[in-house]
């Protein structure tokens, strides 16, 4: 794909659609840095570029000092050190450190337009108190210095990874806070995920020649580098041992690096999509799985493309570092010493992310079950997809089983709990990832799943590059089924409520059948119920909600489909007539394909005996 501006590979318009179309910053970053791979000491200056899009005047702005956690005290040290169930990549590691292992960052010599500002630096984050008020709709300049030491490697970032590899550089340089129409969001870094400005990133790398570097965005001095971009025609001037790798990104929210003098850097192009590459150590045992990663990941992004919105960027990295997964605009770390599957399954899953974490960027300390919950949901498709043979149960079943255990324990916490502020590692876990996956194969039971893909696809070209929050989800739902959602978006999100249905009683009424169907637990939800009669054929009955206002259109079977009069939603029980009398019914059911995530499934059937003329299920 020949390189070309992001908005216009994708024809947006700032007017494009009325949904998600709250205000945003925009920033221009240019950052440089020299990293010294004796020391790990770092320098570089900074130029931000800062457009002020809100109707507010700000007089300070807030950047993130991400290194600055990894040091002993640090609020994610004590985090670590005090939550009942500490990451094991972190554990203690960090009170551990020695002075020339700690991480740290900071600024000086800031200037605003030319004028001097005042600094204050906040542990994980620096606070900025400008020379002028920065009045909306006008923009100012930001320049300054910085200095850092780059951790070893403890969570996500750092030097010498268990992997051997020498630099992962993520959350390495001051980076700008998030101002939305919700205030200020500088959160301290204590191991969650991430929120960032929109813009264009304008990167110079200076470092020893040996090493190879991956990185966010698209190596514009190519020629003068070589290292498996382009042939070397070029040669640098001045480089004392050290080549300056210059990157450019446009309309991204971060940048990320990593950097080994032992990387492969091979490349495989997407048909109609992004050049794909991909940096690993030369060894014999990674070479013989990575070898086969290329052919996957191709498919990987034709089908996300095809399924869930097309890929914009030019290039994506498929980078060996880290400490497990984690997602970059473009490019993604992952440790690389892993069985094929594992390593397909882990590559998805990162790459997933940017279409959620990446295209969308929601604010993942209020909403990160709107990037881990949907790009599981997604990642679950496409594993399904590339590994067709392998799964014979429902593609979404298992988080199902994972939410189910969630609601039993005492970590159920309801979704809107900000990222930060879990009780517990797993019930953080278990919400953003599995919870977050349910919601969205719950909704397919609600407004059908072919609707569901539909409105995702919606949600996505209308809210790409606009930080959307759950009411732009819904919206998007709401437009495309024509149903109202906002009960359900409430339940799930801010409640731990459970979903349990049951057959409550079937009764002979003359020359009818009276089924009862009650509502046990306190989630709302439609209800499909099977009649199976004696000669093994059945009839289904689709029960909609009232608050919905209508109901779903397309059904998961090829049976007689009947959509019944709605369940008013403060009855606990239904009650419907089936033409016929009771000894021409085997077996009454609900939701007879185990659709639902109801937490009790010993009443969720009753079968009926020959000349028996009532049943109640207790």
């Amino acid at each position: 794909m020949r390189h070309r501006s992001v908005l216009a590979a994708l024809g947006l318009s700032l007017l494009a659609h009325a949904q998600c179309d709250r205000w945003q910053q925009r920033i221009q970053c240019t950052l440089t840095v020299d990293l010294d791979v004796r020391t790990h000491a770092f320098s570089g200056t900074e130029t931000l570029v800062y457009q002020n899009n809100s109707p507010d005047t700000l007089r300070v702005l807030y950047f993130h000092l991400y290194f600055n956690a990894f040091k002993p005290g640090s609020e994610m040290d004590l985090r670590s050190r005090t939550i009942t169930d500490p990451d094991p990549r972190v554990g203690d590691r960090i009170g551990m450190l020695t002075p020339d292992q700690v991480g740290d960052l900071r600024c000086s010599g800031m200037t605003q337009d030319g004028k001097p500002v005042a600094l204050e630096h906040l542990g994980t984050i620096l606070r900025v108190t400008l020379a002028r008020p920065l009045l909306p709709k006008r923009s100012t300049t930001l320049h300054f210095d910085y200095r850092g030491q780059v951790p070893v490697q403890i969570r996500r970032s750092g030097r010498d990874n268990a992997e051997g590899i020498a630099y992962s550089m993520t959350q390495w340089f001051p980076k700008v806070a998030v101002y939305d129409h919700q205030g200020w969001h500088p959160d301290p870094y204590v191991g969650r995920e991430f929120y960032g400005e929109w813009g264009d990133y304008d990167v110079s790398i200076r470092l020893d020649s040996s090493y190879t570097v991956a990185a966010t965005g698209t190596l514009v001095n190519a020629a003068e580098i070589g290292h498996g971009y382009a042939a070397r025609t070029k040669a640098q001037k001045g480089g004392n041992g050290k080549l300056l790798w210059r990157f450019k990104a446009e309309q991204v929210h971060d940048f990320a690096w990593a950097a080994d003098p032992d990387y492969v850097h091979t490349t495989a192009q997407v048909p109609g999509g992004p050049l794909l590459r991909f940096f690993h150590e030369g060894t014999p045992e990674l070479e013989a799985v990575w070898k086969d990663l290329p052919g996957y990941m191709v498919k990987d992004f034709q089908y996300m493309s095809a399924h869930f919105g097309p890929y914009p960027y030019p290039e994506f990295s498929f980078v060996q570092g880290g400490d497990g997964g984690m997602e970059y605009p473009m490019l993604t770390l992952i440790t690389g010493k892993r069985k094929l599957g594992s390593l397909v399954g882990v590559s998805v899953h990162e790459s997933t992310h940017s279409w959620y974490y990446g295209l969308l960027g929601s604010d993942e300390g209020s909403y990160p079950w709107m990037d881990e919950g949907f790009t599981e949901y997604a990642s679950s498709e496409v594993m399904r997809a590339l590994f067709p043979g392998q799964h014979q149960e429902r593609v979404h079943a298992d988080a199902i089983g994972a939410y189910l255990a969630l609601a039993a324990s005492p970590d159920h916490e309801p979704m809107s709990t900000h990222a930060d502020h879990f009780r517990t590692n797993r019930g953080y876990g278990s919400t953003a990832y599995s919870k977050g996956e349910l919601f969205l194969d719950q909704l397919g039971a609600v407004i059908g799943d072919s609707t569901l893909h539909q409105g995702l696809l919606r949600y996505y070209g209308a809210c790409r590059f606009k930080h959307p929050e759950p009411v732009d989800v819904q919206r998007s739902m709401e437009k495309q089924s024509g149903l109202q959602l906002d009960w359900y978006f409430d339940e799930w999100i801010n409640s731990t409520r459970e979903l349990d249905y049951a057959v409550r009683s079937v009764l002979q009424r003359n020359d009818s059948t009276f089924i009862t169907v009650e509502r046990k637990g306190e989630m709302l939800m439609p209800l499909d119920v099977a009649v199976t009669d004696t000669d093994g054929t059945g009839r289904l009955f689709h029960i909609p909600l009232s608050l919905m206002l209508g109901a779903r259109t397309d059904h998961p079977a090829p049976l007689a489909w009947t959509v019944l009069p709605a369940w008013l939603w403060t009855a606990p029980t239904y009650t419907f007539a089936v033409p016929g009398r009771m000894d021409r019914i085997a077996e009454v059911a609900v939701d007879p394909f185990d659709r639902l995530a109801d937490k009790d499934r010993s009443n969720d059937r009753l079968r009926l005996e020959p000349g028996v003329e009532g049943v109640l299920h207790r």
